[in-house]
């Protein structure tokens, strides 16, 4: 139910009025810590996935003067599900438009992905090579996608080294795919 469910709208007032704004691919360079977690992401998911598209940046304009913009990470047409990645807390008076700490931005994007993916395309990602369980992001002494639960598991891979850790045919087809991404 939304607000408008108990509360008619004031005589002579258009229902259009009080549309959502239309959410936009963010600006390159306008996120330079968000748009390099997604990069680190977006390798794991060409590595795991190589048919789904690279996922994107989206801002979806605050409804409120006095709210701010939100991130999201989504698939190329702008859909997403799940929370934004930004921002954390709006009460945040610091001057700096986006969390700083390299560790915490790829976390949280990488949640964000994750979720994107599972649920708009309804299949489990990223999944460990080994085991074939659906793994998680964990954040220690650096951001792994974790196998496991809390009392046990094991880190698959940091996050954005995902390919590192497949199986050696998949690897070596990732290998050869890069080499000739590079040569003219």
């Amino acid at each position: 139910m939304s607000h408008f469910s108990y509360h008619p709208l004031p005589q002579g007032t258009s229902a259009s009025a009080f549309r959502t704004p239309e959410p936009r691919r963010a600006e390159p360079g306008a996120w330079p810590g968000f748009e390099k977690a997604l990069e680190a992401v977006n390798r794991d998911l060409a590595a795991t996935l190589p048919e789904h598209p690279p996922l994107v940046l989206m801002l979806l304009p605050a409804c409120e003067a006095d709210e701010p913009e939100q991130l999201y990470v989504a698939l190329p047409d702008g859909s997403w599900q799940g929370n934004a990645v930004h921002p954390e807390d709006t009460t945040d008076d610091s001057g700096v438009p986006e969390p700083t700490d390299p560790a915490r931005l790829l976390a949280r994007v990488a949640d964000a992905a994750q979720e994107t993916v599972m649920e708009m395309s309804w299949q489990v990602w990223p999944v460990c090579p080994y085991h074939k369980l659906g793994l998680h992001v964990r954040t220690a002494e650096a951001v792994v996608w974790w196998c496991g639960d809390a009392d046990g598991g094991h880190a698959a891979a940091e996050v954005g080294r995902l390919a590192g850790s497949l199986p050696g045919k998949r690897r070596r087809e990732l290998r050869r795919e890069e080499r000739a991404r590079r040569t003219p």
